[in-house]
């Protein structure tokens, strides 16, 4: 049987978490990039989104994660309950998301999709891969919104992610499916191009969040744009 070993450090995190909206039962958060939803077991790796909010909500719990590098939207319980409700939605795929993210090199297409099975393999921590196989269904849409260059050297694509599923790194490894690694991603080539190793974070956003509140039955259509 194959240990894994997470031997990441995250490096001090300054920047704060914005409370977007609050009720008594749950919260809209901003999180932003380079700061751990939970925390690790490492002690070094203690400060994450939860570890900030039960200073101030004692009782709240997460519902969902982000990954480490990526910013934005995140709904926060406020007790069990509606942690139990929320998670609920979340696993009958009721919730909508949306992604902001800047692409490495131009997208030919304006749209579609990647349907590539997502597999957990301990022999390549913390790399997830596509296996179809072995690996769980996973499906992205995406738009493009703009091609641009940064610099001289550096060509992009300005896209909109709509995540079907919810696999571990699922958008970072469609993406680098795709040919077109998420600027910033360590993991899956998104520093590889000429110029791109001077992007300063992974470049992904979740930019929207759409889901019902458990008690109100209100729509809730949450939306924070990217910072990049």
């Amino acid at each position: 049987m194959s240990v894994i070993v997470d031997t990441f450090i995250a490096p001090p995190c300054r920047d704060e978490i914005d409370i977007l909206w609050q009720d008594e039962h749950l919260l809209l958060i901003n999180k932003p990039s380079g700061l751990l939803s939970l925390s690790g077991k490492n002690p070094q790796n203690r400060d994450s989104v939860h570890h900030r909010l039960v200073q101030t909500y004692p009782d709240c719990t997460l519902v969902h994660r982000l990954d480490f590098g990526t910013s934005g939207l995140m709904v926060i319980a406020r007790n069990k309950a509606i942690n139990a409700a929320l998670c609920r939605q979340f696993s009958q795929r009721t919730v909508s998301k949306t992604y902001s993210a800047l692409l490495c090199g131009h997208l030919a297409d304006d749209e579609g999709t990647v349907d590539a099975p997502i597999a957990n393999d301990p022999a390549l921590f913390p790399l997830m891969s596509i296996c179809p196989d072995h690996g769980k269904p996973a499906r992205s849409r995406y738009r493009a919104i703009a091609r641009f260059y940064q610099g001289a050297e550096l060509p992009l694509t300005r896209v909109e992610l709509f995540p079907e599923t919810g696999r571990t790194h699922q958008l970072r490894i469609h993406c680098q499916q795709l040919g077109h690694p998420i600027l910033g991603c360590d993991l899956y080539g998104g520093l590889e191009m000429p110029g791109a190793k001077s992007a300063r974070r992974l470049m992904l956003h979740a930019s929207g969040l759409d889901f019902v509140h458990p008690v109100s039955a209100e729509v809730i259509n949450a939306r924070h744009a990217a910072p990049f």
